[in-house]
């Protein structure tokens, strides 16, 4: 039996970065003329470059752009109220709204009770 790799392979996306990152190494030395050349600009082969530098390869995986904090996202108390109305009393927006209002003192809008 062969042991596991460390490090998963490699997707299409992180390959193609560390291929530019190897162009300008070992072909040009030169990172304008081979963004220039490549089609990119400089300023994503610089963000790839510290990645490469501080984590290897796996840091050249695709990152989510989804931020890590919502501060404005609906309170985890209020969703669970929502859910409850939802699906024991089959409530609408609308009325969940009405109903969080009068009976729970929360304010909050027809569409982000649609969206919780």
């Amino acid at each position: 039996m062969s042991k596991p790799d460390a490090t998963p392979p490699l997707v299409r996306e992180a390959k193609r970065r560390l291929a530019v990152i190897r162009h300008v190494e070992q072909v040009t030395g030169n990172v304008a003329m081979s963004c220039r050349y490549i089609g990119i600009s400089r300023q994503p082969y610089y963000t790839w470059y510290r990645r490469y530098q501080a984590e290897g390869a796996v840091g050249l995986r695709t990152r989510s752009k989804a931020p890590k904090k919502s501060p404005n996202a609906t309170h985890v108390e209020v969703v669970g109220k929502i859910i409850y109305l939802r699906q024991d009393y089959r409530f609408d927006p609308e009325k969940i709204a009405m109903y969080l209002k009068r009976y729970n003192d929360v304010t909050i809008s027809k569409s982000s009770v649609w969206g919780s």
